[in-house]
């Protein structure tokens, strides 16, 4: 199995196209035509993920945060991003990444995250074509109160921590969910008649505006994606079944919780 039937089953999922304007998705370093020994599936592409692939021997990362995401001027020791090329490139490993293409993609990282929910009725939050959306929307098997549905998020997606706004009021059945970094679909959410907006990123001002209208759910950026890689996993298994793929085991949220 070469690295271009591992693009091409990738890309089978999560076509290119599908992804945002600003993003960098895609092969990112390495040849096409190289056998793969393994992929080793992660978030994010750092120097001790890189270690990881060479020690586990995999000559393919595949990320879901892409390496290179802005051009490149030079390729020195003076940043991660840098030091990550020179090491994939020493040690001959190669560097996919599908973002926002994974994101956009039916069957991607937000029906991933309503699976895990068990929500019914899952369809496109904000629909681009039939196969392509931003966010997703679903009902709860059975309502719950507030709290009850911020403990079943806490205990789903291994929270430390959650933040939400004001009480809502009323119990939550529809829910609307976005990986990553997703606020800009709150008003999406709200016009879907979403009882709870769940995402990685809000801010702070983005907060503002919604008592009593929607609850409004922040688990963390990395928190709201880390189970990307067993999507990830999914997908290549079933269009390559002899494909041999390793989980990463490093954890690449640069943000600590005291």
């Amino acid at each position: 199995m070469i690295i271009r039937e591992v693009v091409d089953a990738l890309e089978r999922f999560a076509p290119l196209p599908l992804q945002e304007e600003y993003d960098n998705s895609g092969l990112q370093i390495g040849l096409t035509e190289t056998e793969v020994s393994g992929a080793l599936l992660c978030l994010d592409v750092t120097e001790s993920v890189i270690e990881e692939a060479v020690r586990t021997g995999c000559n393919l990362i595949v990320s879901h945060h892409p390496l290179i995401f802005h051009p490149l001027k030079s390729v020195t020791d003076s940043s991660e991003t840098e030091r990550c090329v020179m090491s994939a490139i020493r040690n001959g490993i190669a560097v996919y990444s599908s973002h926002t293409c994974l994101d956009n993609a039916r069957g991607g990282v937000c029906f991933k995250m309503a699976e895990m929910l068990h929500l019914d009725d899952v369809t496109w939050l904000c629909r681009h074509t039939d196969d392509s959306g931003s966010g997703v929307t679903g009902c709860l098997p059975s309502a719950m109160d507030e709290d009850e549905f911020a403990y079943l998020l806490k205990e789903t997606f291994h929270l430390s921590s959650l933040r939400c706004n004001g009480k809502l009021g009323r119990k939550i059945r529809k829910v609307a969910l976005c990986g990553g970094s997703g606020s800009f679909l709150i008003p999406e959410a709200v016009s879907a008649g979403a009882d709870a907006f769940v995402t990685g990123e809000i801010g702070y001002h983005r907060f503002f505006g919604y008592d009593g209208t929607i609850l409004l759910a922040e688990m963390g950026h990395f928190e709201s994606e880390q189970f990307t890689v067993n999507l990830l996993e999914s997908v290549l298994h079933q269009e390559l079944p002899g494909i041999r793929t390793v989980r990463t085991g490093t954890i690449t949220n640069p943000i600590r919780y005291y």
